[in-house]
């Protein structure tokens, strides 16, 4: 069989042998279940194929208020209690649907220990019972909170930088952009595999609809629970893509770099990441973008099983190291 004819072929033999056994287990996809049944599927298995947990010294779980008032659970990690430590504000990923603090603990404590930093991780509120905008507003009201108290959490305010994987990928970008309109500077926007664009309409996106773990009924799904109306998926707040100007002069950025990270041609939100990267790149930001063959979407989180999560993870690692102490 030609590799166009089968895209499975690009993909490593540990990424094809997971994808079988996924199969073979025969659960039930997310997107044939409830929301509340595919948030405690989700839940249940992280942890089958991440790494464990690695140990640090602060462990911290803070309440974060947003603008109605409503208490956000977050969850500090830090590798030691240096004090004015820099901080990475991470959104999780699960189609604004699925996932929490808890289902990415282990990627955030790694982060944490390999880039020698704290990593506020937050709950923002998940669809289909907070609808778009929340999760933007949550994910700013977050920062906006941290600004005022990294001092009180012995944190460095100068050195923040924000980021997330998939649909939480996308609430770091938005962020970012609103902070570059708040004339709020950020060291990085770290973002694994982000989605950019309102429309799936991208090449990756049709050739990677099925037999991908992201599969198409799943996009449909997450964004069915989240988007209140189709108009929405023209927001830039939902499509960063269009809050970056296409012509290259955007109002002056606030970023010192970007730092992104996806699966080469094996996930759809590929080609909408690259353009994403272009447009900052045409804005002045320096950004660097890697991309891992043979790995489909949400491997960031398959550390026990895909030896390219743990690169991708020290490659984030490095970015973020380099973006907090830029002179050395």
């Amino acid at each position: 069989m030609s590799h166009h004819s089968d895209p499975r072929a690009l993909l490593t033999p540990a990424m094809r042998g997971l994808l079988n056994r996924i199969e073979r287990a025969g659960h039930p996809p997310l997107h044939a279940l409830s929301p509340d049944q595919a948030k405690a599927s989700y839940l249940a298995g992280a942890p089958v194929l991440e790494i464990p947990l690695h140990k640090l010294t602060r462990v911290q779980e803070l309440s974060i208020p947003a603008r109605d008032d409503f208490k956000l659970t977050a969850r500090l990690f830090a590798p030691s209690l240096d004090v004015a430590l820099p901080v990475l504000l991470f959104f999780h990923g699960g189609g604004f649907t699925v996932g929490s603090v808890a289902s990415h603990e282990p990627l955030c404590r790694h982060l944490a220990h390999l880039a020698h930093c704290a990593v506020i991780s937050v709950d923002y509120r998940l669809a289909p019972e907070w609808k778009f905008p929340t999760a933007v507003e949550d994910a700013w009201d977050a920062l906006a909170w941290l600004r005022e108290q990294a001092d009180a959490l012995g944190l460095d305010a100068q050195r923040m930088a924000v980021g997330g994987d998939s649909a939480g990928g996308t609430l770091a970008a938005v962020t970012a952009i609103a902070a570059r309109d708040a004339g709020w500077p950020l060291a990085l926007q770290l973002l694994f595999y982000p989605g950019c664009a309102g429309h799936q309409d991208t090449a990756s996106h049709k050739r990677f609809s099925k037999g991908f773990l992201l599969e198409k009924p799943h996009i449909d799904y997450f964004f069915n629970q989240y988007l209140r109306t189709e108009a929405d998926r023209d927001d830039w707040r939902f499509a960063p893509l269009d809050g970056v100007d296409a012509s290259g002069h955007p109002r002056e950025p606030r970023w010192r770099g970007a730092c992104m990270a996806g699966p080469r041609g094996m996930r759809s939100l590929t080609d909408e990441g690259v353009m994403y990267a272009d447009r900052l790149r045409h804005a002045g930001v320096p950004v660097a973008l890697e991309i891992y063959a043979g790995v489909v979407h949400g491997f960031i989180n398959f550390g026990r099983a895909i030896p390219q999560a743990l690169t991708a993870h020290n490659d984030a690692a490095r970015a973020l190291r380099k973006a907090f102490n830029p002179e050395t």
